[in-house]
């Protein structure tokens, strides 16, 4: 059952930003939300973040950070944490996946998986 404890569901949603995007200049850019919700039974807190994002031309940033938009929230069980950020591409699709780095109320430090989620200019992807 020790896996039922420590469990974090992320949930991720994201749009194109016609107006940031420059395609001529190879801009493209990209909103996403992401709901964070603890489905374990312990209390935790998202310390830390690391992203990889990747273009059409397999170019790969990594992103590592502290929390998500400067903070670091605790989420008790069933309980959501949601925000929105940005990415930018060089190409009009791209993916981004990753995980956030938990630690539990107990000192347990354990990750949650992003989800490979697709950035795409509308009408380019079939």
């Amino acid at each position: 059952m020790a896996e039922n404890r420590y469990h974090i569901t992320v949930a991720p949603r994201a749009n194109h930003l016609p107006e940031q995007s420059d395609a001529a200049a190879g801009r493209y850019a990209f909103s996403y939300t992401i709901t964070i919700t603890n489905t374990g039974a312990v209390a935790a807190q998202l310390v830390s973040r690391h992203w990889i994002i990747t273009d059409a031309n397999n170019t790969v940033q990594e992103v590592r950070g502290d929390g998500v938009v400067g903070a670091q929230p605790w989420l008790k069980p069933g309980e959501s944490f949601e925000y929105s950020s940005g990415s930018l591409l060089a190409t009009p699709v791209g993916t981004m996946r990753g995980s956030y780095q938990m630690v539990a109320e107990d000192g347990t430090r354990f990750d949650a998986t992003i989800p490979e989620f697709t950035l795409s200019v509308p009408r380019v992807l079939h």
